[in-house]
């Protein structure tokens, strides 16, 4: 018998709004110029967005993290390697350097051109509302996992290509006005569910394998009464939710044709910006609350006393983890081989000296990093 270490790690979760559209003066559903700035300019820059970002990760000193959109620029990783080696590796503001040689960046579908009419204009192939997932250019608002544990590259899975419409009961938008499908047929057989991607990336930690499970589902909005980005939304949380479940993954099958989904005593941590929350906006909450009362599933519920200061009307506040009012962003570990220590929530108030760091979405992000410490079990 294998004997496995007992292991203490630090598990987070982190929009960063590390892609083009942050760097320049660009307005939504126009098209990104040749001319526009790139995260691989914003890096080269000595950017104090992006030394503040990396200076929030050095503070609280993560063993795996989960970047939300951070650009995927398909060059051989040299963004990502700039980001650490030039940010995460140097002292920001006198903090302890902070170093993963191990990570994951792999392609995603926003703004991967489907040439269908996806956002109902009228005209086909047209960028950003035609991706399969809304970009302005392949990997625009990418992710990245970074780890200073080693990843099993041999055995990553990911469901770039799985199809919307494969997924049992799926939630197919409905034109009210007619009561008929949204999408035309050809449309609804090409569609892809992710908008980015979903990926299940084993994590060896001291002998143990940890599956993290990553994804940045799309915002519910953007739409019309048709809620085709909210009803995307639910299914792609819900992809996580059936994924753990055996008995309903049967149907599941990656991008190299591998069905099903992770095996009952696997051991998991879920990752991601899921623009939903059980309370607030307008996701379809049934999808969200259906993942969050898994009984595979750990919620610790991570808070903060700015969130709450910050929008004191909401009784939920404390639990936010966005400067505009909602709990999006999670770290949920499974049941089986972790137990939950501690968890927060970066978001210091304004009488703190690190406020700075988060004063508005320009000092770093919109999003606030989320956190957990778990130690493994048998």
């Amino acid at each position: 018998m294998t004997c496995v270490q007992a292991t203490t790690l630090k598990i987070a979760s982190f929009n960063v709004s590390m892609e083009a559209l942050n760097y320049s003066e660009h307005k939504r559903g126009e098209p990104v110029s040749v001319s526009t700035k790139t995260l691989a300019d914003a890096l080269a820059s000595d950017h104090q967005q992006i030394k503040n970002i990396a200076e929030i990760i050095q503070r609280v000193n993560p063993d795996i993290i989960l970047l939300n959109e951070f650009d995927y620029l398909n060059d051989n990783n040299q963004a990502l390697k700039s980001f650490i080696n030039n940010y995460l590796n140097k002292s920001q503001h006198g903090q302890k350097t902070i170093d993963f040689p191990y990570f994951y960046q792999g392609p995603v579908n926003t703004g991967v051109n489907s040439g269908l009419d996806l956002d109902g204009n009228g005209e086909k192939g047209k960028l950003p509302g035609d991706g399969y997932g809304y970009g302005h250019f392949p990997g625009h608002f990418g992710m990245t996992l970074l780890s200073k544990y080693p990843i099993d590259v041999d055995n990553i899975r990911s469901f770039q290509h799985f199809k919307w419409h494969d997924m049992p009961n799926a939630l197919m938008p409905i034109d009210p006005a007619t009561n008929t499908p949204w999408y035309s047929q050809a449309t609804w057989q090409a569609l892809r569910l992710s908008s980015k991607s979903h990926w299940d990336v084993p994590v060896m930690v001291n002998g143990k394998t940890i599956h993290v499970l990553a994804s940045h589902p799309t915002p519910p909005v953007f739409d019309g009464p048709e809620d085709r980005n909210g009803k995307r939304n639910h299914d792609e949380i819900r992809f996580w939710h059936d994924y753990i479940t055996p008995e309903l993954a049967g149907y599941i099958y990656d991008d190299k044709g591998q069905r099903g989904g992770i095996k009952t005593e696997e051991t998991f941590v879920m990752l991601g910006d899921f623009n939903a929350t059980t309370v607030d906006g307008n996701a379809i909450k049934a999808g969200i609350a259906s993942l969050l009362g898994n009984a595979k599933i750990q919620d610790a519920m991570p808070h903060s006393q700015a969130g709450k200061l910050h929008k004191p009307d909401n009784i939920n506040a404390k639990y936010h983890t966005s400067n505009w009012g909602m709990r999006v962003d999670y770290v949920l570990p499974s049941v089986s081989g972790l137990s939950i220590n501690n968890s927060g929530i970066f978001w210091p108030v304004k009488t703190d000296k690190n406020y700075r760091l988060i004063k508005d979405r320009k000092a770093s992000s919109d999003h606030r990093l989320v956190w957990l410490e778990l130690t493994t079990k048998n």
